[in-house]
Formats: C-alpha cells, structure tokens, sequence
C-alpha cells in the first residue's frame, strides 16, 4: 500500500490569530511586526494585505508606503504559541505519525488512519473542519506518497487549499512546476539551474543525475530525486533540537544597511523566543 502523508499549513498564521481575537479586523489588511514608525520586519501579513506587495521580512517602514490603511500589530507569540498548540493536538487526534515545523505547520502520516474517511481527502476535509470550527482558522493541506511532493501541493491553492496528488503522478504533477517550487531551492541555486539551462522541475528531472551532481554535490543528487518525486524520508517526531535557527530569503538581493539590519534584529528575537520558551540559553552564537 502506497505511504499517504499530509502536509497542513495554517494560513497567514499570526495575522489570522489576530484576526479571529478581534473580528472588526476581518476581511481588513493586517500586517503583524510591530510599529511602523520603529526598526522591524513584517512577521505575517493576511491575505488582504497582500495585494499591496506587503510580505514577511519586508520592512515595516516600506510595508506601511505600500499600504498606509494597513493596521500594524505586535507579534504576541505567546498567543500563537497556544494557537499551535491547539492546532497540533486536533492533527494528533487523526493520526499519531505526526512531524511539526514550527508553529503552523506539520507533516501527518496517516496511512493506516483514513480509511474510515474513505478517502485520504475525505479526512483532510474533515480536519480542515475541525480546524475551522474549534480555531477559527484555515489550514492548506497537500496529499502525496512523499513528504516533498505533499509540501508543493499545500502551497498551491493557499489560502484554504486542498491538494490531492495521487499515487504514480508525482513526477506529472511536478514537471511544470518552477524549480524554485522544490524545498531547498533558494534564488541562487535557482539562478545556478538557469545558467545549465533548467528552469522547471520537469526539465531538473529529465536531466542526468550525473549532470546535476557535477554542478550541485551530494545535494544534486537529492534535488534530482526530489523532482522525480523521490522522497524516502519518514514522517518522525523531532529529537531534541542541538540548535536554533532562524533565516530570510530576500526578494531580490540587497546592500540595503538599514533593511539588512532589521531584517538580522527580527531572526535574532525570534531565536530568542524561541530559546525561552524552552528555559535554554545559547552556549554560542
């Protein structure tokens, strides 16, 4: 029996929470970072936002040119935090196998779980429900044999996604694709795949392995296999982080100092965060 895992992202995450403790900030452009007027990166923008250009890591000062009616709000992660929590414990309640990412978002294997769903979509559904009713939120899922080929498919219809990929299609699916779509393919391995003259996902796996081994390493054969739809990696909880991290990729390149300097300050509260809510400090940086 083919594997059958779930990818599940909340939509927009942060400015969601916010927009569902306060409902007069519905169907409103709500950029959650900070105040305009200081230092500081967007950390979540809604989808009404959007429109305007607004997305994370942009400076708060150039979001608010885009968008002076947007309402700027602190992040308040301990709010995001119990969001999570509650998130990840209705997915648990489906299935066991399940593999967070961070706040809003996880890897769900559930296949020995859907079958009293009579469909793997007909138990996303029903978590998506589940999700709506008890939290108020969208979740984009994507359903594939493979972790890889699950994450581009819950990325496609955002927000409130569905996307189903059925076994033995993967490579289908995949091949129109952008080559910046695969995990791992950030704007200069993008650039690199250019300059050999690939562009889409179809033409990196229609490529000799050896070709692109010769250019990227031991991480062009993982690229290759990825853009077959190749993904052997198991759905598994983490084990005890040896580090925290936290990184940007930029829209385009910049030299921008003040940019650069907010965009460090954001990761660095972030990591900060994160290393209290789990009672550690670092022992280097």
């Amino acid at each position: 029996m083919a594997r059958c895992i779930f990818h599940l992202d909340l939509d927009a995450f942060f400015a969601s929470v916010e927009q569902v403790r306060n409902p007069r900030l519905k169907g409103k452009p709500v950029v959650v970072g900070g105040d305009p007027n200081r230092r500081g990166v967007v950390s979540s923008a809604s989808y009404e936002a959007r429109p305007f250009g607004i997305h994370a890591a942009m400076p708060l000062s150039q979001a608010r040119r885009l968008c002076p009616q947007a309402i700027f709000l602190p992040v308040d992660i301990a709010r995001y935090q119990e969001a999570s929590e509650r998130f990840m414990k209705i997915l648990s309640q489906f299935s066991p196998v399940i593999e967070p990412l961070g706040l809003d978002e996880a890897y769900l294997d559930v296949s020995q779980y859907w079958q009293p769903y009579r469909s793997p979509a007909g138990m996303a559904r029903a978590i998506k429900e589940r999700i709506r009713g008890e939290l108020g939120l969208t979740v984009s899922v994507g359903i594939a044999t493979c972790k890889v080929v699950a994450k581009i498919a819950s990325d496609l219809r955002k927000p409130d996604g569905l996307v189903e990929i059925a076994p033995g299609k993967e490579g289908e699916f995949l091949a129109p694709l952008p080559a910046s779509r695969l995990p791992g393919v950030g704007q200069k391995t993008a650039q690199a795949l250019k300059e050999i003259g690939l562009t889409t996902i179809g033409e990196l796996a229609a490529s000799p392995r050896e070709r692109i081994m010769k250019t990227f390493g031991a991480t062009g054969l993982v690229l290759h296999n990825y853009a077959r739809g190749i993904d052997p990696r198991e759905v598994e909880e983490p084990g005890e982080a040896k580090s925290i991290s936290r990184q940007v990729t930029f829209a385009r390149d910049t030299l921008d100092q003040r940019f650069l300097e907010s965009s460090l300050q954001e990761l660095c509260r972030d990591v900060c965060l994160s290393l209290r809510a789990i009672r550690k400090q670092a022992g280097a940086v």
